[in-house]
């Protein structure tokens, strides 16, 4: 299946939903790039699907436009559309076999080529071999791939994924992440990838939307969103942030600033401080923390309360002075662990810290974070 040539880039411009008494999406714009991949993430409720609807035609705004390169889609019937959805349930015929299922748009529309795009698009699912045979006969993992296939030789423009892999157990979904994300690139459409799952956007994803309560929290690549969360929520929300209340010292120099946390001097890149505020939020990523003192400038002392072994690292929660515990994520390559109950120096470099306002809540979208609804 060749590389699609679609009409553009998709635009939300001021996008706006509200029910009765409620605002599902306040107002929201959005520069989805042709052929890429890109996600809305966000917990239950955060607006991620009304959105979704709103583009597929299947819920109507109450504000605002929707385009795909220079056409206004906005007014236009969903069926009229060039936009598909693939959703958590299949929704396939079970009467039909899989050739059949992947073939019935293309049939209803009179197409000669029918039979041709479908064995095409059922190669690029890697399911030619089962095309005579019927859905029910098929795993869960399959039948995503048939629902996926029947999507994609239409053609969108812009192909909506809507929790797709939810109903898959962990070991599919990570193969199906790949999969998707091979597919897609072959294809070159503009993937919408609406999902809760932090880990499945970072890996599949070139560029997430991060939505909390209807509004955009932060748009970027997934390093950057990791690496450099704009607030509390997105850093708690994607992976975990140990969070320090410290105050910003006057001066440093061009690249460091010190700010004090806790009667301790620590240093952070002033790239990664936002602008004209004095009282912040230090954030760390704990597989950024060392134990020990060579990892950086910047050195806490406390007691180890927790030591967790899952193969590939250990996690240690780190008691402070002040009572505040860190957790420490390290590699499993050989060097020494530390021990219940011992003391320990846990240190980072300067550019691996980020600082935030501290008007902020420090635990905004930590309790969200396992939420699968």
């Amino acid at each position: 299946m060749s590389k699609q040539q679609g009409k553009g880039d998709l635009g939300l411009v001021a996008l706006t939903k509200s029910f009765a008494t409620f605002t599902a999406v306040h107002p929201l714009d959005l520069v989805v790039p042709q052929g890429s991949f890109f996600a809305l993430l966000g917990p239950s409720g955060c607006g991620k699907t009304t959105t979704l609807r709103m583009i597929a035609g299947l819920e109507e705004p109450t504000s605002g436009r929707i385009r795909i390169g220079d056409s206004d889609i906005t007014d236009t019937k969903a069926y009229q559309r060039n936009v598909n959805t693939v959703f958590q349930s299949y929704a396939l015929f079970p009467h039909m076999s899989v050739l059949d299922n992947v073939m019935f748009g293309l049939r209803r529309r009179g197409d000669k080529d029918a039979k041709a795009k479908a064995k095409e698009v059922l190669e690029l699912v890697q399911l030619e071999q089962v095309a005579s045979k019927k859905p029910t006969q098929l795993s869960g993992g399959m039948q995503q791939r048939v629902a996926l296939a029947r999507a994609l030789v239409n053609r969108p423009d812009v192909l909506l994924l809507d929790e797709p892999l939810g109903a898959l157990d962990l070991k599919l979904r990570r193969q199906m992440q790949i999969e998707l994300k091979r597919i897609q690139q072959e294809v070159g459409l503009t993937f919408i990838h609406v999902t809760h799952d932090q880990e499945e956007a970072m890996t599949m994803a070139d560029s997430i939307a991060v939505m909390n309560a209807g509004r955009l929290e932060q748009l970027g690549d997934p390093a950057t969103l990791y690496e450099q969360p704009r607030s509390t929520f997105v850093a708690n929300f994607l992976g975990q942030s140990n969070l320090l209340r410290a105050t910003v010292n006057p001066g440093g120099t061009d690249h460091v600033v010190t700010v004090r946390a806790h009667d301790t001097d620590l240093e952070v890149s002033r790239e990664h401080l936002p602008e004209g505020v004095r009282d912040v939020w230090l954030g760390v990523r704990p597989e950024k923390l060392r134990l020990g003192e060579g990892g950086g400038p910047n050195q806490l002392r406390g007691i180890v309360r927790d030591v967790s072994f899952s193969g590939v690292a250990t996690q240690y929660s780190v008691q402070m002075p002040w009572g505040q515990e860190l957790i420490v994520v390290q590699q499993n390559d050989g060097t020494a662990r530390a021990v219940l109950g011992e003391t320990v120096t846990v240190s980072w470099a300067a550019q691996h810290g980020f600082a935030l306002d501290a008007s902020q809540d420090a635990e905004a979208g930590a309790e969200l974070v396992d939420d699968h609804g």
